[in-house]
């Protein structure tokens, strides 16, 4: 059966957060349920989900997985709710060994307090590119590690999190307040994705540390991108990277609403960025998979997978717009690529694995309503 979703206009989109100021769930979880009218397709994007995080569970403890540490970082993420939902030790324990490794590279890299990307720079070197934005994702997951851990195992991986972030304030957030990505022969220049997802990832670490200069920082951030103009010609444009660009940039909006939205003029500006990709997204969603720019089988459409997952967050602050159900419908086109038996292996998945594994962020958001964001002091 056909799905037709309605495209959002940016003017409609903008109505969505005109009265939020005081209902938006805060970082610690505990969100809503998705509004009335949403698809009831709970039970089989349950069993999808956890069919995915029996997978990835394997995948991210497997020390022979050649795939870059940033795929990993969502999983490990949706995994921490999935074992919230579920107490299944096996998906914190996953965490808890990728976490672990990434803090033993961690010790052995050049710049002090860098990620090991599992590409280029490895530990012990000193010459060769390394990314701030790959190092966020990566940090924004040994902190979702580290909220359902307890004690010295809590410390331990909070202080590499804060480890990361003086490296970032220190070195990459520069005076106009965006973020350059690190060690990178391109451009040393502030940049739209390590703005982005170092945005959302100072947002977590005050959520979890209660330090002001990682709240401050990270709204500084945003006040960036709100100028930004994302189809500027820059590196890695907007007409080449598609979804890409999108997924990185609202990673800042969906991470830091309840702080954003309290200073109305940052409110304002913020509102009409997020409109603008939220009616982008739903622009692709209107064409069939096969018609996009970007396919979701291969390259940058592989994040067409985490789409929803911006759409499932913000439909929390406005439950009478369609975003939910937008989500729900890319949800079920997209299984169709990635369920392509009852029970998928990795070695199916593999060609395309960063789309399953970007998928996970959105069937957590969509399950477990601002888990991915639940924070601990």
């Amino acid at each position: 059966m056909k799905t037709t979703i309605a495209c959002l206009s940016i003017s409609a989109t903008l109505s969505l957060f005109s009265a939020v100021a005081q209902t938006t769930a805060g970082p610690q979880g505990g969100a809503a349920a998705l509004p009335a009218g949403t698809t009831n397709l709970t039970g089989s994007l349950r069993g999808q989900f956890l069919q995915l995080c029996d997978l990835a569970a394997v995948k991210v403890r497997d020390e022979r997985n050649r795939v870059p540490f940033f795929v990993d970082s969502y999983a490990v993420r949706a995994l921490c709710v999935a074992y919230d939902m579920t107490g299944r030790t096996n998906y914190l324990d996953a965490c808890r060994d990728w976490s672990d490794r990434m803090v033993a590279d961690q010790d052995k890299m050049t710049p002090r307090g860098a990620y090991y990307m599992h590409y280029n720079r490895k530990p012990g070197e000193t010459n060769g590119d390394w990314y701030a934005a790959d190092s966020a994702s990566i940090g924004m997951a040994v902190l979702a590690t580290s909220v359902r851990c307890q004690g010295a195992e809590r410390k331990r991986l909070r202080e590499s999190t804060e480890q990361f972030a003086g490296l970032l304030l220190g070195n990459y957030v520069k005076p106009g307040g965006g973020v350059s990505d690190g060690l990178w022969h391109v451009s040393n220049q502030e940049w739209w994705c390590s703005s982005g997802i170092g945005g959302s990832f100072l947002f977590n670490l005050y959520a979890n540390t209660g330090n002001k200069k990682y709240l401050q920082t990270a709204l500084g951030i945003t006040d960036w991108l709100n100028r930004w103009d994302l189809t500027k010609d820059q590196p890695f444009p907007l007409s080449q990277q598609g979804p890409a660009m999108i997924f990185y940039v609202l990673e800042n909006y969906s991470a830091g609403w309840p702080y954003i939205q309290e200073d109305a003029g940052r409110r304002k500006a913020a509102e009409g960025k997020v409109a603008w990709c939220l009616d982008w997204i739903a622009q692709q969603q209107q064409l069939g998979l096969a018609d996009r720019p970007w396919p979701p089988s291969k390259g940058w459409g592989l994040k067409f997978g985490g789409l929803p997952f911006h759409q499932y967050t913000f439909s929390r602050y406005r439950p009478d717009a369609p975003l939910a159900v937008a989500g729900d419908a890319e949800l079920q086109r997209l299984a169709r690529l990635v369920f392509v038996s009852e029970r998928p292996t990795l070695k199916q998945l593999m060609p395309t694995i960063q789309l399953p594994m970007f998928m996970l962020m959105s069937y957590a958001e969509r399950l477990d309503p601002g888990a991915v964001y639940r924070a601990a002091r």
